[in-house]
C-alpha cells in the first residue's frame, strides 16, 4: 500500500468521479492527493480553473510553497459535447477545446517547471473518443486527440530532463459516472442507448472510476519509470475491433 509513498500528487477535476477515484486511490496508496477544481465545486483544497492561466500560476505557487516539490499531476478535468461537425456552434467547440486541451496543455506547461527540479510523472486523462473517431463527437474527438499527441510531445520535453519528468496518457471508453449519465440523457431512449453502448464494448460494461484510477497510480509509480510518451486503452477491448 506504499506505491506512491510520500508523493505529492496535484489532480484536477478531483470534484468529478474520475477525479474523487484519483484521489482516494493517491492515499490509499501513500500519496498526498492535492485536489483542485472549480470554485464551488465539491471541497477541494484549490480552486482552479484550467482554463486560466493565472489559476495554474497560483495553484502551483502554492504547492511549491507548502509542500516545496511537485511529483506527480493528473490532469482529469474535462467536458464532453454531443454534435456533429454542422451540429456543433463554435461557443461550444471553444469551451471544448479550452477545457480538455488547453488546460492540460496550461497543467503541463506550468507544473513542468516545479516537476522538473527533481522529476516525475504526468499523467493526462484522454478518453476513447482520442484515439477513434465518432460522426456526432466533432468537439470532443479533436480536444482529446490533441490531448494524445500533446502528452508524447511533452513526454520528449520531459526526457531531457534528469531526472526525468514522465508523460503518458489514459484513454478510458465508458465510465459509469455523470458524465456518461448526461451524455446518455441526451438521446431519446437513454436506455436503449446505454444498452447498445455497453454492447459495443467486447466485455460487455461500462468501466468504473476506480479502474482509470488503478491505471493512473501504476503510471504515477516508481514501477512505470520506463514509461513515457505511451497511450493506454482501458476501453474493454473497444478499440480491438
Amino acid at each position: 500500500m506504499d506505491r506512491l509513498k510520500d508523493k505529492i500528487v496535484l489532480v484536477t477535476g478531483a470534484a468529478g468521479a474520475i477525479g474523487t477515484a484519483i484521489v482516494a486511490a493517491v492515499a490509499q496508496q501513500g500519496g498526498i492527493a492535492v485536489t483542485s477544481d472549480l470554485p464551488g465545486r465539491g471541497r477541494v483544497e484549490h480552486a482552479l480553473d484550467v482554463t486560466a492561466e493565472a489559476d495554474w500560476t497560483r495553484v502551483i505557487a502554492a504547492v511549491e510553497q507548502s509542500r516545496g516539490r511537485l511529483d506527480g499531476l493528473v490532469n482529469a478535468a474535462g467536458i464532453i459535447a454531443i454534435g456533429t461537425v454542422e451540429d456543433t456552434d463554435f461557443a461550444t467547440w471553444r469551451r471544448v477545446m479550452a477545457i480538455n486541451l488547453d488546460g492540460t496543455f496550461l497543467g503541463c506547461k506550468h507544473g513542468m517547471r516545479l516537476m522538473r527540479r527533481s522529476g516525475g510523472s504526468i499523467v493526462n486523462i484522454s478518453s476513447v473518443a482520442g484515439l477513434i473517431g465518432g460522426y456526432n463527437l466533432a468537439a470532443y474527438n479533436a480536444s482529446k486527440g490533441g490531448v494524445r499527441l500533446l502528452t508524447k510531445s511533452v513526454a520528449l520535453y520531459g526526457a531531457r530532463f534528469k531526472p526525468a519528468v514522465r508523460c503518458n496518457s489514459v484513454h478510458p471508453a465508458f465510465i459509469e459516472g455523470p458524465m456518461a449519465d448526461d451524455m446518455i440523457g441526451q438521446f431519446r431512449d437513454p436506455a436503449r442507448a446505454r444498452e447498445r453502448m455497453s454492447a459495443s464494448v467486447p466485455l460487455g460494461r461500462f468501466g468504473t472510476p476506480a479502474e482509470v484510477a488503478e491505471l493512473c497510480v501504476y503510471l504515477l509509480a516508481d514501477e512505470s519509470a520506463f514509461v513515457t510518451g505511451a497511450e493506454f486503452a482501458l476501453d474493454g477491448g473497444l478499440t480491438a475491433q
